[in-house]
């Protein structure tokens, strides 16, 4: 297997260990904290201090030693109930982080208001083995892990910086960096890094139709690497394709792999977004369904519109099939609108595209109802 490494100014490895690169430059630009040199300012920011807490319910988090926690693991242990905002240092914090659904209601905030600043992040990967023994499975292997209600982020950078050249030994490569399953799940300005199975929006059961919002969000990968059965709704997002040196022909991978329930009328929503890559021309698809083997009557439901679609997805033939038992073609996939190179329609009957009047319900408002996230002011 060919090494990686020759490329991590553009991996998310490089993104943790430069703070910088070129695909950084491209998903953020300097917030004006960054711009007026956020090094002199205080390490929570705006956001106060143990000496002075916003609220009773703010906790302060610095692995330097000058908040109440020096882990983002500790601070959620603290904050148990309703309603708690964890204000995060900069820092890399290497670690495994799980909210539980009794924590609702809570708000994570990058104190520098640069994402690049705060990274959460670590190197499971499903086929990584357990001291109890087993391996951790594609759930298991995530960095963040957030099951509750009403979760909101803002600022921070979820990470999995498993490299499959670093273990040709482990063929389970999914390496999630977040696994979120909360209704009313909301991220403004992060980043999401990795290489296979990076942002898992899903919900906490079949049944259950858990509502994401993503918004001037960055995720990157090569596999599936935005998948799972929420309804998830990505606005001004930007997602990247990443190279791949172990591999002889394309296609390196696949951007969206929904698993949406049949029962539920809507899945991933991408609107006003813009997919880029640093592999090859045609090198990536856009999707393909994915009918897990807990839920075989699910109907992946995906719709792109008002995007860019650069170079690197195959504009001939988007779509393909996970698993031939299930062919893309009896999902729910379409487009509006798309503009860029790999939105060309040269093959009609491979571009499904959506009506005027079907668009017309095909909105942020349709998917997520009476809960209106891009409202909400930090």
């Amino acid at each position: 297997m060919s090494s990686h490494h020759d490329r991590l100014p553009l991996s998310r490895r490089g993104f943790l260990l430069a703070g910088t690169g070129v695909a950084a430059a491209l998903a953020f630009t300097p917030s004006p904290a960054r711009a007026a040199g956020n090094r002199n300012r205080p390490p929570f920011g705006r956001f106060g201090s143990p000496a002075a807490r916003l609220t009773p319910r703010t906790l302060y988090v610095d692995p330097r030693g000058r908040g109440d926690h020096t882990t983002v693991k500790d601070a959620v242990t603290a904050a148990t109930g309703s309603g708690w905002t964890l204000v995060l240092a900069p820092g890399t914090y290497r670690e495994t982080v799980a909210v539980d659904g009794t924590r609702t209601e809570t708000t994570w905030i990058g104190a520098s208001e640069d994402p690049r600043d705060v990274v959460i992040v670590y190197d499971n990967a499903a086929g990584t083995p357990k001291p109890g023994g087993g391996t951790h499975g594609t759930t298991g292997s995530a960095t963040t892990t957030v099951q509750a209600d009403g979760f909101t982020a803002r600022w921070i950078t979820f990470a999995n910086d498993w490299l499959r050249a670093d273990h040709p030994d482990i063929t389970g490569t999914q390496a999630v960096a977040l696994k979120v399953q909360g209704d009313r799940s909301a991220f403004h300005h992060c980043r999401f890094l990795g290489h296979q199975d990076t942002l898992y929006a899903d919900s906490i059961a079949l049944t259950s139709f858990a509502r994401q919002y993503f918004a001037h969000c960055y995720a990157e990968g090569d596999v599936d690497f935005v998948f799972g059965r929420a309804t998830a709704v990505y606005e001004h997002c930007h997602f990247r394709t990443l190279n791949r040196t172990d591999l002889a022909a394309a296609p390196y991978g696949f951007v969206f792999a929904p698993s949406t329930a049949s029962a539920n009328p809507r899945g991933y929503l991408v609107t006003r977004s813009r997919v880029s890559s640093e592999a090859p021309d045609a090198s990536y698809k856009l999707a393909r369904p994915w009918v897990p083997s807990s839920d075989t009557t699910a109907r992946p439901s995906l719709t792109v519109r008002d995007t860019w679609l650069g170079p690197g997805i195959d504009d001939v033939a988007p779509y393909t099939n996970m698993s031939d038992a299930f062919p893309w073609q009896n999902q729910r996939f379409a487009e509006y609108r798309d503009t860029g190179p790999g939105a060309l329609i040269t093959v009609p009957g491979n571009r499904p595209q959506l009506t005027r009047a079907q668009a017309e319900s095909a909105t942020r408002e349709a998917y997520l109802g009476d809960w209106q996230p891009w409202l909400e002011a930090c």
